[in-house]
This record gives C-alpha cells, structure tokens and sequence, in this order.
C-alpha cells in the first residue's frame, strides 16, 4: 500500500501535467560554466523555481510525516517524483510511501494495534491526501473487523474461564 504526498496542488507548473505524475524532465538550460544558465532566469523563472522549491519541501515534509508515525509498517523509505525546473534543478513534486498493511494472522488483539498504526500514519501529514484518508478509513475498518473478531473470541469461551477484575 503506498501512501501518497497531496496531488492537488493549486499551481500547474507545466501546463497540462501534474505534478503528482510529471512527464518526463525537460532538458536542463546549458551552463556557461558560472554556475547559471546560458543567460540568468527571467522574473517568471526565478518565480516558478521558487514555487517549485516550496513544493519539494511540502512533499518531502509530508512523506517524513508518513515515514516517522509507520515506524516498523515502513516497507520502503520515501520514492518521490520529480520535475525539472528552468534552472535545471530537480524538484520533488509528489511521493509516496510504502506501508505494510496486513492483517496479522490469527491475531485481532495485534490487527487492531497494526491498524491503529496505520491510520496514525496516513493521517500523519498536516494535509492529509485523498489518498492518505482512502488509507485511513481502511485502516479504520481494519480495525473495526479486528475487534468483532476479538468480542467473538470472548463470547465462544467456556463461563467461569476467565475472571473479570473490572466488576
């Protein structure tokens, strides 16, 4: 299960293409050996790397987010899609995350633990994706399933088998 860095970003840097999913890079301006472009960014350009400069951090902020509440459910550590901005730089522009999202065989007690987790994680960005909520109310009914099974298992055992404190 991947959980993904928001796509619905409110600027399209290329015209048609989304951020989340970038056509291939476009081919980098040419260095004149000073460190810049065969010529310095026009005002449009200098804004645009700018904005693409906040969107690479967003992304990477939100798949931290993603990364450090999954703890051990981390399958993978962060893939990001990139882009290339006119000053030939490349630019994270959306992300995803690998998340184990398995029920534990044969134990609801551990599922629902798992899936607290999980929803932890997909919900640990400050804007949370369609993608990332998709994940969170799985992970939600997950859970749900977890703790019917667990209310069965104490419904099948023999009486007198356990002893409740809590009366």
């Amino acid at each position: 299960m991947l959980i993904t860095a928001a796509s619905n970003n409110p600027f399209n840097l290329y015209g048609s293409q989304s951020l989340s999913r970038p056509a291939a890079p476009k081919t980098p301006p040419q260095s004149s050996g000073n460190g810049t472009a065969s010529g310095e960014l026009s005002q449009e350009q200098r804004q645009l790397v700018e904005k693409l400069k906040a969107r690479d951090r967003e992304v990477r902020a939100h798949e931290q987010a993603h990364l450090s509440a999954a703890g051990n459910l981390a399958v993978s550590g962060a893939r990001y899609d990139y882009v290339a901005g006119p000053d030939g730089q490349r630019y994270a522009s959306g992300g995803d995350v690998g998340i184990d999202v398995s029920e534990v065989a044969g134990d609801p007690q551990a599922t629902l633990l798992k899936a607290d987790t999980i929803r932890r994680a997909a919900l640990a960005p400050a804007n949370p994706s369609a993608q990332d909520q998709s994940v969170a109310a799985r992970a939600a009914a997950m859970a749900n399933k977890a703790r019917n099974e667990l209310l069965n298992l104490q419904r099948a055992e023999p009486p007198g088998a356990t002893l409740d404190l809590n009366a």
